[in-house]
């Protein structure tokens, strides 16, 4: 009997995880937290061009491609039950390790927080480079394993609640894992300096972490956004040289051979 590999988390199992992270995304901390990455995700999806773009999941928010340029945007959902789409946009359903997506056909593809949940996070990052046209740009959010978040935790996960049981995957050990598939990071962003709390007062007062954050220690912010695009190899074609070869000493410089031993022979005839 072949065994079940082991979960990359220690969270339950999909659809209940989505669900979970939905769920979070409610809380006050939650809401705290989808208010900063919808800005840095504003800063940086007007720059992406083309004519296709997928949201994997709904569970971090309903619509995050709103100040995308790309006219037809479609959202895959991974629960049944998540809510109903919107009327301007597409919909469909499946696994983010299995897109239902034909190969090299979207232009952007948006995974926000899904390496951190994901049974084979190669997996889905292999399914990102299979549908994207050369050229075409993936957005990742994640969650910094370097940070205060990292305490909550090592304290919170083993009861198994989201999103302290996601494998918190570093920027660096991501940019290893899209430089063995062929992209290049191109933008990276680090925010959220203050620690993970749920009182809106305190975390009002303690705003200016988040200046002092990207001053002093940006790496260190509770999440990153990156950017990477998909790189492909071309060959140079090397154009044939129809001149013709140069000679490899220029003449009068040295007598031919030929030459030498006609007028060695004249000399012996006179003598």
């Amino acid at each position: 009997m072949r065994r079940k590999p082991k979960s990359f988390h220690n969270c339950a199992s999909a659809p209940a995880v989505w669900q979970a992270l939905r769920a979070w995304y409610g809380s006050a901390l939650g809401r705290k937290l989808l208010e900063v990455e919808r800005l840095y995700l504003a800063r940086v999806l007007p720059n992406l061009f083309g004519y296709h773009l997928l949201q994997v999941g709904r569970a971090v928010g309903d619509n995050l491609f709103a100040d995308s340029k790309i006219r037809h945007c479609t959202v895959m959902n991974l629960v049944a039950a998540e809510p109903p789409r919107a009327p301007s946009e597409s919909e469909i359903y499946g696994s983010p390790a299995a897109l239902p997506i034909a190969a090299d056909s979207l232009d952007l593809l948006l995974l926000p927080h899904i390496l951190e949940f994901a049974e084979d996070p190669h997996q889905v990052l292999r399914e990102a480079d299979r549908t994207l046209v050369p050229e075409g740009h993936v957005v990742l959010l994640g969650f910094n394993p370097w940070s205060s978040w990292m305490l909550w935790r090592l304290a919170l996960s083993w009861r198994r609640r989201v999103p302290w049981c996601g494998h918190f995957l570093s920027s660096t050990r991501l940019r290893d894992w899209l430089a063995l598939l062929g992209f290049e990071v191109v933008h990276a962003d680090y925010y959220f300096y203050r620690p993970p709390l749920h009182y809106e007062g305190l975390m009002g007062r303690l705003r200016l972490l988040e200046s002092l954050g990207q001053r002093f220690w940006p790496p260190f912010g509770g999440g990153y956004l990156l950017v990477a695009r998909k790189k492909v190899a071309t060959l140079t074609p090397i154009k044939p040289r129809w001149r013709p070869r140069r000679r490899l000493v220029a003449p009068g410089l040295v007598e031919p051979y030929q030459g030498r031993q006609r007028r060695a022979a004249s000399r012996r005839s006179r003598a």
